[in-house]
């Protein structure tokens, strides 16, 4: 019996353009001999195809399991139509705009192997082009302007296509179908080697030979790569980083290196399977991983100093891949910016901002559009924890089962800020934007969402921002007219974003512990146990508040916090009689003053901070004085944790007793009847540690590690009140591995179920989503929310 000719139309949504979807639905639809065609539009991906009944169910069934590689299917319509006498082709349809936006842009992918292969091959017409790629690699976010993408939307609408990449582009059975940015030597971009002050080097050398010899020389060259510039330098030439430190004044922060290949990475560092795929993944983050104890390979001390972690990533561009087959050395890549400001994207504003840093410039004509910074990730066992949500990741796309009805922006928050745009079915986290402390940060915020806006047609019915009415977000909001405002607690957004990548509203027993954020009760959180859904929380324990002496300079000078804790037990006479160097460093006057600073200060001024109590070990520990860089105190702690962890910690130590008591060091954090732990008492008891014995390194990494085990005994206690609810870990702090692990390890050997988090960040990059995750879910009294009362 002959089967019935049945048409469809099918409009799937996702990250379906700029990804290789219409050739490969082309080449489905000829080997299932489909009549019918496709296109893309605003919307995503339309097809119509006919055939029998029989063969439209294969074409469906292949389309959803056999899609293209960097292709992300969240949505799929089928409606039946008409069917259409004497079709007899199948074909693809030039892109239609349509101002209901809702396709997903891609973000940017590493080269791939057949595009590397192009590069390598002497016959091939891409020999050594720096900007070859095709459909399955290359350039997206950051060169695209408007939507469809399209190439007259990109930034490489003034290449002209050359009539050999013109072919390519034009057949669809060809991996440059459609690929935007294809070009070759003859038609497309081209680099340019410059002196820090614009002007061309005369050198008859090419470009990237000139760039080759300057870094193999010990220079800086500011290199132009997808989303920004870095500032690169040879990482095992030791006067190159110290002369690199020193100009860019960063004394201490670790500065990521990038490696040939896989082979190389592991002669510098060690990991498991996880963390090797991830390094070679089409994303081609910063993987921050432990180095080697013996390290085969040589790097200066001075790329990540003091720490056992270092940052590694491959190469992700033709230009990177032509770099390191000429440089045997891992090379130093860091962001070239101005320390709180964004990535700089132009060789302009590299000369203006950096040109006291670089000694040459290699740039290129393709311009970026959209500026962003590398993704650094880490695994927690074998589990993903993105650390900052940048290239390859972002932008960011999540499906939201529900509808959202109000097109909503989520701001975010003051540091790390990302910016969160929810439509339709859709949720949207921008690239990492940085820290909003600088009028070029603030520039960055505003251009990243006149971005989403122009690509999306996007306005904001509702505007969500931090309970801190002086963040910039909240701020930059308050004027605005015609559109709604509403406020979420900081560290309820924490938990927020968590549920919200796990597409979840179900209520959770969450730990949301961070640096600092205004509590419902205006004072300083950081230290939080909350039972939380989707529509409200409970603060159900914290750490006891303590003072801030002088505000944000205790941050910066972590002796106050450790002052401000000891004056809650001890008078200023028995302080100084204290052996804690930090203290003894300090002059009379000096501890008279901040003495009196403590007296006067509110409660207004006083945080509950976990992050900042790892500041007051650090400082028990000498392990710092001042705060060189965010999360410094909890780095350093890691790594001396770690380090008591190796079968060799203890080599060195011939006195037995001092093992044993080193390896017994014990310290335990008790919740009073009001639902609080008191800081005085964990630090009096890591005080006396301290006072018991010379502070060797193997006392060190003991107390460290006997620190942040007491910290996961008591998430694991509280825990265990709670086994039906999942737990969340979120805030910085949960950022450390040390304390991550052991806390993950010790919950599911009681029965905890964890909700993990993966590409959203749980720092302070996440709290956009997870302010637009509530307010899509919630029609609620503003006033009566900022309070952490029930919503009406």
């Amino acid at each position: 019996m002959a089967q019935s000719t049945q048409r469809v139309c099918i409009k799937i949504s996702g990250i379906v353009q700029g990804v290789g979807f219409r050739p490969f639905v082309y080449r489905l639809a000829h080997e299932l001999k489909l009549s019918g065609s496709v296109l893309n539009n605003s919307e995503g991906v339309t097809i119509e195809a006919q055939a029998s009944t029989n063969v439209i169910n294969e074409f469906k069934r292949r389309l959803a399991q056999e899609q293209p590689p960097l292709a992300r299917i969240d949505n799929i319509i089928i409606v039946d139509k008409q069917t259409i006498e004497d079709e007899l082709h199948f074909s693809i349809i030039h892109s239609e705009s349509n101002t209901d936006a809702v396709v997903a842009v891609s973000a940017d992918k590493c080269t791939c192997n057949d595009c590397i292969a192009d590069i390598d091959n002497q016959s091939s017409r891409y020999f050594r082009y720096p900007f070859t790629n095709c459909t399955n690699c290359g350039p997206r976010y950051s060169i695209i302007n408007a939507l469809p993408y399209d190439r007259k939307n990109t930034s490489m609408a003034n290449f002209a296509m050359c009539e050999s990449c013109k072919q390519e582009y034009l057949d669809p059975l060809n991996r440059r179908y459609h690929a935007q940015p294809v070009s070759c030597p003859d038609c497309g971009p081209s680099l340019s080697f410059k002196n820090p002050d614009l002007t061309l080097n005369n050198s008859r050398l090419d470009p990237l030979e000139q760039t080759v010899n300057a870094l193999k020389m010990g220079m800086i060259v500011a290199i132009k790569g997808l989303g920004g510039f870095h500032l690169v330098c040879d990482a095992s030439n030791h006067h190159s980083v110290e002369t690199l430190r020193a100009r860019k004044h960063r004394p201490a922060k670790p500065l990521a290196i990038m490696v040939k290949n896989i082979q190389v990475a592991k002669q510098l560092v060690q990991g498991n399977d996880a963390e090797w795929l991830t390094l070679s993944g089409n994303e081609r983050p910063i993987v921050v991983m432990r180095k080697k104890s013996q390290p085969e390979l040589n790097i200066s001390s001075l790329v990540a100093p003091d720490i056992d972690r270092l940052g590694v990533f491959l190469p992700y561009t033709p230009l990177h891949h032509l770099l390191l087959q000429h440089i045997d050395s891992p090379l130093v890549m860091t962001s070239a910016n101005l320390a709180g400001e964004p990535i700089i994207t132009d060789s302009a504003n590299i000369a203006l901002k950096l040109g006291h840093v670089v000694d040459y410039i290699l740039d290129h004509d393709r311009p970026i559009l959209n500026g962003c910074d590398d993704s650094v990730v880490q695994h927690i066992g074998e589990r993903l924890q993105v650390l900052r949500l940048a290239r390859g990741y972002a932008p960011l796309s999540i499906y939201s089962p529900k509808q959202i009805t109000s097109t909503t922006l989520g701001l975010g928050a003051q540091q790390k800020n990302s910016v969160c745009f929810g439509f339709g079915h859709n949720l949207f986290v921008s690239p990492h934007i940085g820290d909003l402390v600088s009028i070029e940060a603030e520039s960055y915020f505003h251009n990243t969402l006149h971005t989403f806006s122009r690509l999306y047609h996007f306005e904001a019915k509702q505007l969500v921002h931090d309970l801190h009415p002086d963040y910039f977000t909240s701020r930059w909001a308050e004027p605005l007219v015609n559109v709604e405002k509403r406020s979420v607690q900081h560290h309820y957004a924490h938990v927020l974003s968590v549920l919200a990548e796990n597409k979840t509203t179900a209520q959770v027993l969450a730990f949301a512990f961070d640096g600092t954020g205004l509590g419902a009760d205006k004072t300083l959180w950081g230290g939080e146990v909350l039972l939380a859904d989707v529509h409200n929380y409970q603060r159900i324990a914290h750490l006891k508040p303590f003072k801030l002496i002088g505000g944000e300079q205790a941050i910066k000078q972590p002796v106050r916090l450790l002052l401000s804790i000891l004056l809650e037990k001890y008078s200023l006479q028995q302080i100084v009689q204290l052996d804690v160097p930090a203290i003894q460093n300090l002059s009379t006057i000096a501890l008279t003053n901040l003495d009196k600073v403590w007296q006067k200060s509110s409660s207004a001024n006083a945080t509950s901070s976990i992050g900042r109590l790892f500041d007051v070990v650090a400082v028990l520990l000498n392990l710092i004085d001042k705060v060189q860089y965010e999360g410094q105190a909890g780095i350093l702690l890691e790594s001396a944790a770690n380090s008591a962890e190796l079968p060799t910690a203890f080599e060195n130590t011939d006195d037995s007793n001092k093992i044993t008591e080193a390896k017994n060091i014990n310290f335990k954090m008790s919740l009073s009847t009001d639902n609080q732990w008191d800081p005085t008492e964990l630090v009096e008891q890591i005080l006396n540690a301290v006072s018991s014995q010379p502070l060797t390194q193997v006392r060190i990494a003991s107390i460290a590690k006997a620190f942040m085990d007491a910290i996961a005994n008591m998430v694991c206690e509280i825990a265990k009140q709670y086994p039906q609810l999942p737990i969340v870990l979120t805030g910085g702090v949960f950022q450390n591995r040390y304390l991550s692990e052991r806390c993950e390890n010790q919950l599911q050997r009681q029965g905890n179920k964890l909700m993990p988090s993966a590409l959203v960040p749980i720092n302070d990059a996440g709290i956009a989503l997870g302010q637009t995750w509530h307010v899509i879910h919630n029609t609620i009294d503003n006033s009566a929310y900022s309070a952490g009362k029930k919503p009406k």
